[in-house]
């Protein structure tokens, strides 16, 4: 049995496993404040071009999500996303159990254009209603999407018009920022976002996230609102060591970049075999539709999401592929698939 749900299923890159060996009994503060925290923090400012920026470790996507969120917000103002997007589909309410109502904008590509934010903004004015505040958008989406470097400075160019901030969820940061369709660097992150994170989740590292705020408007207290909500990790150095070795040499992206790669290719041989997809994309998450009749022969060998029912018959899988995915596991599915075809499932 191989799996192909999600990409984390691995546990981390050995050489974020040597690193932690390495440093097991050296002892330090805690609460983030040790000198390999430290280190990230400047290993990350440098790369994006960003010297003055805050940078904070924590545990996992939803949790950055919300404390950002409580942060960032006051009462009456609201988050602005796709429909698609984590806080509305994945994080039980997150957001919104912080007082904050995420306003659901229709996105059949997982991404949001200028014109609807200016849309959304036009229909919650007044005291009565909600305030859109933040824009919250991922990359690479929830659909595998990625946003180009032209779509990341519109958003930010209306988002500064309507006083709104721009946020990005990066859980899977390095697969959007090496996919072909759509590079980006770590300076035009900088450039364009109020802030962002950097997933190591599903990128590599056991756990963790790394929350860059760029605007100097969002940066006070940020560590009360860590600490209130429980997200202040004691052994904080875990997460600093990790970001340091998945970070140095360009390890986040060449693991990002294989994960890519395979996926394309899986991709790639799925629709040479005449089976269609839910969407093109260039990620790492592919969305082929299969029979209902070829699934279940699938699922005696590999594990995958199911996406969504097409119809009666026929339903959209998700597969993803992860900085851990052996090419021979791309090259067999794609040859059981063959044969299952050549039965007629």
């Amino acid at each position: 049995m191989y799996s192909f749900r999600n990409d984390y299923s691995e546990g981390a890159h050995p050489a974020v496993m040597q690193a932690l060996q390495e440093t097991n009994l050296v002892q330090t503060p805690g609460y983030g404040t040790d000198h390999y925290c430290e280190e990230a923090r400047a290993l990350i400012r440098e790369k994006c071009a960003a010297l003055t920026a805050d940078v904070h470790f924590l545990v996992g996507g939803t949790q950055v999500n919300l404390v950002a969120c409580a942060a960032f917000l006051r009462p009456f103002e609201a988050v602005v996303s796709p429909c698609t997007g984590h806080p509305l589909v994945h994080e039980t309410g997150a957001l919104e159990a912080t007082g904050h109502m995420v306003l659901s904008v229709p996105s059949e590509d997982g991404k949001l254009t200028p014109e609807q934010i200016r849309t959304v903004c036009a229909a919650h004015s007044g005291e009565h209603m909600v305030r859109p505040r933040m824009v919250y958008i991922s990359d690479s989406t929830e659909v595998g999407t990625a946003y180009t470097k032209e779509e990341l400075s519109a958003l930010h160019q209306v988002c500064k018009a309507l006083d709104l901030y721009l946020y990005l969820d990066g859980a899977r940061l390095g697969c959007g920022m090496t996919c072909a369709a759509a590079p980006l660097t770590w300076s035009d992150l900088a450039e364009t976002l109020d802030a962002f994170t950097i997933g190591g989740t599903k990128n590599g590292v056991l756990f963790g996230e790394a929350l860059v705020i760029t605007n100097d408007a969002l940066k006070a207290d940020f560590r009360s609102h860590m600490k209130q909500r429980g997200a202040m990790l004691a052994k904080g150095r875990l997460l600093g060591i990790q970001f340091r070795a998945i970070l140095e040499n360009d390890l986040y992206l060449e693991t990002a970049r294989h994960a890519n790669t395979l996926a394309q290719k899986l991709q790639a041989g799925i629709e040479a075999l005449g089976y269609p997809l839910f969407i093109q994309t260039p990620t790492n998450q592919i969305f082929p539709i299969f029979s209902n009749r070829l699934l279940t022969a699938l699922s005696k060998t590999y594990e995958y999401e199911a996406q969504q029912a097409m119809d009666e018959d026929h339903t959209c899988i998700r597969l993803v592929t992860s900085w851990a995915t052996p090419e021979e596991a791309v090259d067999t599915f794609l040859q059981d698939l063959k044969a299952l075809k050549e039965q007629a499932l």
